[in-house]
């Protein structure tokens, strides 16, 4: 019996080559946007559960409140302190184990010298917790002493060449430190949320001219330490998580903290599983731009509705063409077959056509995957698909899909009467084409909700890329800013402005691109009493240059001067400062008292608003100051090039540079690329967008190709008829187009407005700062259109082609 099916079921798709062709190049397509999507969200979703102990793996987060209650910052990274003492409070941890990123550091081998950006300290319980192949030495012991050091094979080719690595020394930023490699690991996986080529001994902190051991012990301002917990198996982390705030009231005493304000109401810890980093964190300071959760379910649902439109094109064409096999329905139910078997016997083709169409999409996978890394910066991987819990789920998607599809067909055709059929009687219901209009309509309002989305995306791109931020970030050439330098950077930087092609020279402790974290508290002193505010002031340290390198304007005021020694205990501030302090103008806040991090001082300039942060962020309260022991020093230098000449400017720095400092190489990025790389998810999200959209539309005028196609065939005397009256071709055109075209208007005003409002959730929900979608109308309006005109020319060639039609040909019969 099922042979039979099967060997019926091959006859009709052999017969019906045309129809064949389009419902499984539709299916083909639809489950292969779904096997990619499918291959992107498995990466997703693994993030981190390599590690053995994944599912009782916790980070330690901290919490800051503003005087009024509300929270105003969340690191995910923790002070150094809070790791043992958490150890000590809560005996039922089994491991814990801290990691503090290294920043770039400067290491040499003999001649050979590099910056390294991707090293940690991590401490001796760091592979208790997580799961890294050692390849070479004891991860055991090999973080145990001081100075100790551990490197992945590149790294280890890279300053070793073909010497065996171990025992070898490295020394550390041209001082005496040397640090012993001890051992090889294999490069963490892509699905990990942090990537060190490098592992130093968290006990190399100890030293007072690294870290300090009594900074370790009682720091709790630098939060800058990942702190990782390792509880027993099926352990409910809430009897940890609930003791969190009388932990803090106990253990930790915040200095300046008023007698009657717990520590518990000043900050908070909180417990993040490691497997929720990725995806559901979005913590200030996270060691790695993190994923979305939202964006996985958008495309999970893309792929839904991908996949709905390929099965939309078999049920329409399934059932268009019911009349080609009415006889033969008719012929099997007088012989004595009934309605179930053939019921089973459609199911049956629709399931071989899903199973071919699923062969051949997994070879497109197969073949588009590195395409799609390649151009969304993804690292997905076709083994993946092979999961054996995701492959009986690809297995079973012919026989969903095959239902899905081919189950309203199956029971339509089945209802035929063999007496009606067989004296060709047989007249297609008015809910049946009801029913397969609605299915056009569906079909035309996915595509053009995406089109509409990809449109939207790219405009808001545009937005970001084309806003003023409030200063010029192009040709600003950024490089850390080593210690070194200190004692000669007037004569370096005069150095440098000898060049024409460069401009302009500053240092900051942050620069734009980056996060506002730092706040001392602020104070306004009002008839020589100190009086609390309850706004964050965020804080960079600069110099006099680092202001009119970046072209910042003033909005009252003036920058900082050298010929004012008193400018070291004085600020500047930005004008949002200014409206939270409830100063009433720019000018108004010049000369007022204002005490930050416990030093006195007045306001001296007010700076323009400006974009510190991404657009993802709104503007903050800020405030500059010079350089002191307690507000820190450099981190970076900017210097402004001019766009004439970027190459030489580029050498001339390279050059001074390695006169100034020739111990430490010259690395540098510009900021324009900074602020870029703020935005690399909506890139890939665009790129995303703009392939599965066309893909939808595509597979819906297949599908439209198909149904026109077919419905032109069954026009072919009443096309005759109309030119013997004296039709012209035009009229002919709009009377064969007019059907399907009302369909897809009709889809267009269902499509605009639930495409608005999606978008608008998407734009309120990413950024602050973003285009109008009511005076980016043109946006809705060329959507529709662009389907009509696409819907128009899918089915326009047929139609014309029906229209010239002799019509000698189509009525000689008659």
């Amino acid at each position: 019996m099922i042979k039979n099916y099967l060997r019926s079921a091959w006859r009709n798709i052999a017969r019906h080559k045309f129809i064949s062709f389009i419902n499984i190049s539709g299916l083909t397509i639809g489950i292969t946007c779904c096997l990619l999507i499918l291959a992107y969200i498995i990466n997703e979703l693994s993030y981190d559960r390599y590690n053995e102990n994944a599912d009782r793996t916790y980070r330690v987060t901290r919490i800051f409140y503003s005087r009024d209650g509300s929270e105003n910052l969340h690191l995910s990274s923790v002070a150094p302190p809070f790791g043992p003492l958490l150890k000590v409070a809560f005996p039922d941890i089994e491991k814990m184990t801290r990691v503090l990123p290294g920043g770039t550091t400067v290491f040499r081998y003999k001649e050979k010298m590099f910056n390294e950006k991707d090293g940690f300290f991590a401490d001796e319980n760091f592979f208790n917790v997580f799961s890294v192949n050692v390849t070479e030495g004891d991860k055991k012991t090999a973080l145990n002493d001081p100075y100790a050091i551990m490197i992945t094979p590149e790294i280890a080719k890279k300053y070793f060449g073909n010497e065996d690595p171990i025992n070898k020394t490295v020394i550390l930023d041209n001082t005496k430190h040397e640090f012993k490699v001890t051992g090889i690991f294999e490069p963490f996986p892509s699905n990990a949320h942090m990537h060190p080529n490098m592992l130093f001994s968290f006990n190399t902190l100890k030293d007072s001219l690294i870290y300090g051991e009594k900074q370790l012990e009682t720091n709790f301002g630098n939060n800058s330490f990942y702190t990782y917990l390792l509880l027993p198996k099926n352990y409910n982390s809430e009897n940890i998580s609930r003791q969190l705030n009388s932990f803090l009231d106990k253990y930790v005493h915040l200095p300046g903290m008023p007698p009657n304000i717990k520590t518990s109401q000043a900050t908070k810890l909180t417990m993040q599983k490691l497997t929720d980093i990725h995806l559901k964190s979005h913590l200030d300071d996270e060691i790695e731009p993190e994923g979305s959760m939202t964006r996985v379910y958008i495309f999970s649902i893309i792929a839904v509705f991908i996949l709905l439109i390929a099965c939309i094109n078999y049920m329409n064409l399934s059932t268009a063409r019911s009349a080609l096999r009415a006889k033969e329905i008719g012929v099997r139910k007088v012989i004595g077959a009934q309605r179930k078997e053939i019921i089973r016997q459609f199911l049956g083709e629709s399931v071989l056509v899903t199973w071919v169409a699923l062969i051949l999409a997994m070879v497109c996978t197969w073949l588009l995957l590195p395409y799609i890394n390649q151009l969304a910066h993804l690292n997905l991987v076709f083994s993946s698909l092979f999961r054996w819990d995701i492959f009986i789920g690809i297995l079973c998607l012919p026989f969903f899909i095959g239902l899905l599809s081919g189950l309203y067909p199956a029971i339509f055709m089945s209802s035929f009467r063999p007496v009606q059929v067989l004296k060709g009687v047989l007249k297609v219901g008015s809910g049946n084409i009801s029913f397969r209009k609605i299915l056009v309509v569906v079909q035309f309002s996915v595509s053009i909700v995406l089109i509409v989305a990809t449109t939207v995306v790219f405009q808001q791109l545009s937005y970001i890329e084309n806003k003023s931020l409030g200063f010029n970030k192009d040709h600003i050439l950024v490089t850390a800013y080593p210690g070194t330098l200190t004692k000669q950077f007037e004569s370096f930087k005069q150095e440098l402005l000898k060049n024409t092609s460069i401009k302009d020279v500053g240092r900051s402790s942050r620069i734009p691109s980056g996060r506002l974290l730092d706040d001392q508290g602020a104070q306004v002193i009002e008839n020589g009493k100190s009086v609390p505010t309850n706004i964050e002031l965020k804080y960079i340290t600069t110099d006099y240059g680092f202001i009119d390198t970046y072209g910042m304007k003033m909005a009252a005021g003036r920058n900082f001067q050298k010929d004012y020694p008193t400018d070291t205990a004085n600020y500047v501030i930005n004008e949002t400062a200014v409206q939270q302090l409830h100063w009433k103008t720019d000018q108004n806040a010049i000369g007022k008292d204002l005490s930050y991090g416990n030093v006195k001082g007045k306001v001296i300039g007010v700076v323009h608003d400006f974009h510190f942060e991404s657009l993802h962020q709104p503007i903050i309260p800020m405030i500059f100051l010079l350089p002191s022991p307690s507000s820190g020093y450099y981190n970076s230098i900017s210097i402004k090039v001019n766009d004439n000449n970027v190459q030489s400017a580029i050498n001339t720095i390279r050059d001074t540079w390695h006169q100034y400092v020739p111990n430490i190489p010259f690395d540098y990025t510009f900021l324009d690329d900074r602020f870029q790389k703020l935005y690399d998810a909506e890139q890939e999200e665009s790129k995303l967008f703009t392939i599965f959209a066309g893909l939808a539309i595509f597979i819906a005028c297949l599908g439209l190709f198909g149904l026109s196609a077919f419905a032109i065939s069954q026009r072919v005397k009443e096309i005759g008829v109309r030119k013997v009256l004296g039709a012209s071709v035009p009229q002919l055109v709009v009377e064969l187009s007019r059907s399907f075209l009302i369909l897809v208007i009709i889809a267009s005003a269902i499509a605009l407005p639930v495409s608005g409002g999606l978008m608008s959730w998407w734009l309120k929900s990413n950024f602050v700062f973003k285009i109008s979608l009511i005076s980016s109308w043109w946006v809705f309006l060329g959507a529709g259109i662009m389907a009509f005109i696409i819907a128009f020319a899918t089915i326009g060639l047929q139609t014309v082609k029906a229209a010239n039609v002799n019509p000698v040909k189509s009525l000689r019969s008659e």
